[in-house]
């Protein structure tokens, strides 16, 4: 029953993301090759077209692409609009904003919970908010590498998609009980 249950989320959410993101894409947004959507991505409809998404890109949940900000309407009777460009393998953090105007450099990172008010640069890791430059990818990288050697390390059966058990579960709590790890 819970493969069933599984298998019936999976598909829900395959055809969900696939008939949205295909609506934007048929009014003008582009969206590159082999780019990994989570479910609870926010995108601008009324401006969808002023949207694109690189190759390899990664979007964490609940992210806001916003193409618009209509804070001026009321006082000017206008909004102001920009491009939103997220370049090749850039990855953005759970419940980031991006507003108008932005081009998230690639390679870069946005962390999550940030709100993207001025162009990332190529390269690197900004968080905050308003986002602000943290480090360069490379020095993100190598203070990570640093940590999976010291860090307790999982291989991928400790995942949903491979069906974890209970035991594996437990494990894993234990271990990660007063610390991060990392999953292969």
């Amino acid at each position: 029953m819970k493969l069933l249950n599984f298998i019936r989320a999976r598909l829900r959410k395959f055809l969900n993301e696939e008939i949205w993101l295909s609506e934007y894409i048929s009014l003008g947004m582009k969206v590159g090759t082999n780019c990994q959507i989570q479910p609870g991505l926010v995108v601008d409809h009324s401006n969808c077209w002023l949207i694109e998404i690189g190759n390899n890109v990664t979007i964490a949940p609940f992210v806001y692409l916003l193409a618009h900000d209509a804070s001026t309407k009321r006082h000017l009777n206008c909004t102001k609009v920009g491009r939103v460009v997220l370049q090749h393998n850039c990855f953005i953090g759970a419940r980031a904003i991006i507003m108008p105007g932005i081009t998230v450099g690639e390679n870069a990172i946005v962390a999550a919970g940030s709100i993207v008010t001025k162009n990332v640069e190529t390269n690197t890791v900004v968080g905050g908010n308003p986002a602000k430059f943290i480090c360069t990818l490379e020095d993100y990288l190598n203070k990570q590498k640093d940590l999976i050697s010291s860090l307790p390390n999982f291989d991928s059966t400790y995942s949903i998609n491979r069906s974890v058990s209970d035991a594996k579960k437990t494990e894993m709590n234990q271990k990660l009980k007063h610390t991060m790890g990392f999953r292969f």
